[in-house]
């Protein structure tokens, strides 16, 4: 079935019903393409302005099936907690010889990670990490002394999220393979895990909406 046709049915599947998140992901998996296993996103759309610091919602969220992506993870330490992040499983482990080569150009990471006395070196490279989305942070917890915990956690699916300019929060929480049972559960996590981050300074409606979608498929609205 050619793609523009697979995406027409798909449409006329869901038009004018309504799913909560069960009944949406056994929708994706009945409905999936055999050859490629798709990523389950979950897109939330807040009432928030991030623009002010007391709207932001930034955070982490270990996902309790893991989200099917292998995490590439650099970490920046020296000596013994350098032992600790290679043993951890670390892909690059270094000081100031790897933050040149970042600087080159080289950011094929999905995760950077930074013991608190190497954040002087890591701030040298600000400039590049940040818009990547890579700089390491306290409240991520990727500025740690326990990177050993931190690079498991990486490893073993821990999403991060942070609202876009536009308030909103999405996230690949999952494969088509995982199951139905197993994508509800990440679903869920992280839908939980974003209503409790309500900052502050956010009013009225919080959470405005909640669509799930696969990679090859459409967004299915889900009942609040």
């Amino acid at each position: 079935m050619k793609k523009g046709k697979y995406i027409i049915d798909l449409y006329k599947n869901i038009e004018g019903k309504s799913f909560n998140v069960d009944e949406a992901v056994k929708f994706f998996i009945e409905k999936k393409r055999n050859k490629f296993d798709e990523t389950i996103e979950v897109s939330m759309n807040l009432g928030i302005d991030p623009r002010h610091a007391d709207q932001m919602v930034r955070g982490v969220v270990s996902l309790p099936n893991g989200n099917g992506k292998s995490m590439k993870v650099a970490v920046f330490a020296k000596e013994k907690k350098a032992e600790e992040a290679k043993l951890a499983g670390a892909d690059v482990v270094g000081a100031e010889e790897l933050a040149e080569d970042m600087n080159k150009g080289n950011l094929n990471y999905d995760r950077v990670i930074a013991t608190p006395d190497m954040m002087g070196v890591v701030g040298r490279i600000g400039k590049i990490l940040g818009p990547k989305g890579l700089m390491p942070n306290p409240k991520l917890g990727t500025v740690t002394s326990n990177v050993k915990d931190a690079v498991e956690a990486a490893k073993s699916g821990q999403v991060q999220y942070r609202a876009e300019k536009t308030g909103i929060v999405q996230a690949g929480v999952g494969k088509i393979s995982f199951g139905s049972e197993k994508l509800v559960e990440n679903v869920n996590t992280f839908i939980e895990a974003i209503q409790k981050a309500r900052p502050s300074g956010a009013k009225g409606t919080f959470v405005k909406n909640i669509s799930i979608s696969s990679t090859m498929g459409v967004g299915i609205n889900i009942d609040i």
